[in-house]
């Protein structure tokens, strides 16, 4: 008898729901499965940062309500981790805002910024939330095709000036998911020109940005020149410090359009949980060599993945960043097709890259969210099948 809203029709997790039933049905029967898909982090918070939580969560007085904002502690810690590590000044009381975790904040702001028919920017392939948010606050969504021949880089001379009209928020993502791409510091350059001609909200998620290899560091967007003028960015405490389950992040950048998200908040939610925000309060104030030694095992994840599969003649490309590996299907299938198969096949569960998109067709994400063993197991399950 209930029928859902309209603005929900447009939202699907169709092929991941499909890929996650049919993983678990391969479970249930019986088979080993080395489960790929769901970029969820597999290793554990640094001591340190467990211990911040433990010593809180005995404090009686830690169970109340917390303000959307943030404690004054976090909010202060997030500046100086922007400031320390990207050279990027920013005042905790204006231009900080936590989060219950980075997708929350990119759901939320087309909601605060968006009317019918306006038109978000958003990346093709991309990660989901980039277009759900937009499609439920009632946007348009002109999607910007993200392709190897332009270095997964979207061409702004290509938008036409009809739709820059009504533009009014650009979504960006580097290092990217699912993609595993980076952006040049002069391709930021070019953005910010850009958004300031056409007045463009650029939200630019940057949640992998310290999951870097081989001597890469990418920018904020924040660090270029003129940035605060009209961007925000949203960053996570999940991947970098291996607190996904927390559900701990924050946006930066733009205080009138903080301030406005701050406001859609206040009378959506409350804050994050008093220890949780001291165990993140512990993440960005603390010793950054679990970072580092993340970053390191991510690494030697990749090449496991990367060097396997160019020996078996399946050209993958090494990303510079991210958790993941970006791959074109190595046979005659649709990424959908080659994904069931592969399960059933090899028991290796990935994600087609048509659910990024209609440009992440041909393609497969692979998550390197298992130990080096397992993923070592799994390029020798995928040879056998492929080159028997």
């Amino acid at each position: 008898m209930f029928e859902q809203a309209d603005r929900m029709k447009a939202l699907t997790s169709a092929i991941f729901t499909q890929i996650d039933d049919m993983r678990k049905a391969e479970v249930a029967a019986g088979k080993d499965v080395i489960t790929l898909s769901i970029g969820s982090p597999d290793m554990a918070p640094a001591p340190h940062i467990i211990e911040a939580l433990k010593n809180s969560i005995d404090g009686h007085m830690n169970y109340g309500y917390t303000l959307s904002r943030g404690v004054p502690e976090l909010l202060t810690a997030i500046a100086n981790w922007y400031q320390a590590k990207f050279d990027v000044e920013l005042d905790p009381a204006t231009e900080v805002h936590s989060l219950i975790g980075s997708q929350e904040g990119l759901a939320h702001i087309a909601l605060c910024l968006i009317n019918p028919g306006d038109v978000v920017l958003v990346p093709d392939p991309g990660y989901p939330i980039f277009s759900a948010g937009p499609l439920v606050a009632g946007a348009e969504l002109h999607r910007m095709p993200l392709t190897p021949e332009n270095n997964y880089l979207p061409d702004l001379t290509a938008i036409d000036e009809t739709v820059l009209k009504r533009a009014k928020i650009m979504i960006l993502n580097y290092p990217n998911n699912p993609l595993a791409a980076t952006a040049p510091r002069s391709f930021l350059e070019e953005v910010v020109a850009f958004a300031k001609r056409h007045n463009i909200l650029v939200c630019y998620d940057f949640a992998y940005s310290d999951l870097v290899f081989d001597g890469y560091r990418p920018d904020s967007f924040l660090s270029i020149p003129g940035a605060k003028d009209i961007a925000i960015e949203f960053n996570s405490l999940s991947k970098t410090y291996n607190m996904a389950g927390c559900r701990v992040g924050y946006v930066v950048g733009n205080a009138k359009v903080i301030s406005i998200l701050g406001r859609l908040k206040s009378n959506f939610d409350y804050g994050i949980f008093y220890p949780i925000q001291q165990a993140a309060i512990a993440a960005l104030t603390g010793s950054q060599d679990c970072v580092r030694e993340t970053a390191a095992r991510y690494q030697r994840r990749r090449d496991i993945i990367v060097n396997g599969f160019n020996e078996l003649g399946w050209q993958v490309n090494r990303p510079q960043a991210s958790m993941y590996v970006w791959a074109p299907v190595p046979t005659k299938q649709s990424s959908f097709d080659f994904t069931v198969s592969l399960l059933k096949n090899t028991g290796v569960a990935v994600i087609p890259g048509s659910a990024f998109g209609a440009y992440g067709e041909g393609y497969v994400r692979i998550a390197l969210v298992q130990p080096e063993s397992r993923l070592e197991e799994a390029v020798d399950r995928i040879t056998k099948w492929l080159k028997p």
